[in-house]
């Protein structure tokens, strides 16, 4: 089967497509090389063995879009990660984020609702519920108001979703991500933030290697056990095996609905002086880091209730904190050479 991977370049898109070449599916990748390496499709042959073919375009231009489905009528399903995603920048340039993040959203599903059946896997966060009121976050918790333009273009991408399936053919799961972090165990791929992380772990690596001075903890007077925010940190190669899983939920006709909604985490909050913790142990590194004040629109703690994943969807997360955050120090040690 054909499967389309918009993003398939990026951090969780070229781990998933390496899980469903492993899993025996044909994937096309969609990329336009803004926030990723080309090189990054050697990595994955190198893991799988097998080319994905590669297309690089822009989604955002409609007539590009509907040439490509033209010419691949064949797909059976759409893994759509293709977005802009840091938050502070969002603030900054918020019609960047509408345009690359909605209106490519509704070129696609423009394509797709033109077919008797299509499957489509929603890449969404964890920041559709702001600062949830209540730990562990259910699928059901009320959705908040975006704390950035990123935020709301998930939300906004949820209902454009919703909206789309109830009067069309197209069956789609959303996947709300909270933390990824890691690489892929081989390092053939990983993280590869492009000028300064805005992520923590890719700060930490880089501050454990020596590129950074030391790394910044933004505030530790937060109401958890030791003042620092907490986040519920997941794999990469966990989080790329549910997406697989998702799309043969909707291959087999195994969906409860036309739009299901999972929560994708380890159901464990860890703070960031634990993460900063975990690194030292994997590494034998002790890191420089400095407490300075809290950062705008951070929340205090975020983590999943896993329940619907592990018993509907079918799938739980694995590896732990430390294998996660030393996955992720191995890849930093290969790309600095």
């Amino acid at each position: 089967m054909k499967v389309l991977v918009t993003g398939g370049l990026g951090f969780i898109g070229s781990h998933t497509v390496v899980e469903l070449q492993n899993e025996g599916f044909e994937v096309i990748i969609i990329d336009n090389l803004s926030n990723t390496s080309l090189s990054v499709l050697d990595g994955i042959k190198n893991i799988t063995g097998k080319v994905a073919q590669f297309e690089n375009l822009d989604l955002r231009e409609k007539e590009q879009v509907q040439d490509f489905f033209k010419r691949h009528q064949d797909i059976s399903g759409v893994i759509h990660f293709a977005a802009s995603k840091a938050v502070g920048e969002s603030v900054e340039n918020p019609l960047l984020y509408y345009e690359n993040n909605v209106n490519a959203l509704v070129y696609i599903l423009q394509q797709l609702q033109q077919k008797s059946e299509a499957n489509f896997i929603f890449s969404s966060s964890c920041t559709v519920y702001g600062q949830a009121g209540k730990m562990p976050i259910t699928e059901d918790a009320a959705l908040q108001q975006a704390l950035s333009p990123y935020g709301n273009t998930k939300a906004i991408g949820e209902e454009i979703i919703s909206d789309t399936a109830k009067v069309t053919n197209i069956n789609a799961i959303l996947l709300r991500y909270f933390n990824p972090i890691g690489s892929h165990p081989s390092a053939e791929i990983g993280e590869l933030p492009l000028g300064i992380p805005q992520n923590l772990v890719p700060f930490i690596t880089q501050t454990g290697f020596g590129l950074r001075k030391e790394l910044s903890v933004y505030g530790d007077d937060y109401p958890t056990p030791d003042g620092t925010a907490v986040r519920d940190y997941i794999h990469v190669v966990d989080l790329a095996k549910a997406h697989v899983i998702a799309l043969q939920r909707l291959l087999n006709k195994k969906n409860k609905s036309n739009v299901e909604t999972f929560n994708l985490g380890t159901g464990t909050g860890s703070s960031v002086l634990e993460v900063i913790h975990s690194f030292e142990k994997v590494s034998g590194k002790k890191l420089p880091y400095k407490i300075v004040g809290r950062r705008e629109g951070d929340i205090t703690s975020a983590y999943a209730n896993t329940d619907q994943a592990n018993n509907i969807l079918g799938w739980k997360a694995q590896s732990t904190l430390d294998e996660a955050m030393a996955s992720a120090w191995k890849w930093e040690q290969k790309i600095r050479g």
